[in-house]
């Protein structure tokens, strides 16, 4: 699974950490984590994702109906007690 968000000139994509999905948390947490606070974010299958990245900046996507929004690092580790 992935993660992407709008960046303004496209689509960013986040990598969740393996170590991270180890340690218990969710690739929902990783969303709320890496994403910037109040962007919208979609998780999404490793085969929607572009393979090459020369052609990132070249697809869309629609966040009308996300998965849900970024709170940020911070706000995420105080929210989980860290």
């Amino acid at each position: 699974m992935r993660i992407i968000y709008p960046n303004g000139d496209g689509v960013s994509v986040i990598y969740p950490d393996p170590k991270f999905l180890v340690a218990g948390f969710t690739v929902e947490d990783a969303a709320r984590k890496d994403t910037p606070a109040g962007i919208p974010y979609r998780i999404v299958n490793d085969d929607d994702i572009p393979v090459k990245d020369e052609l990132r900046n070249l697809w869309t996507a629609d966040f009308s109906d996300p998965d849900g929004y970024g709170i940020g690092p911070d706000a995420w580790r105080a929210e989980k007690g860290l």
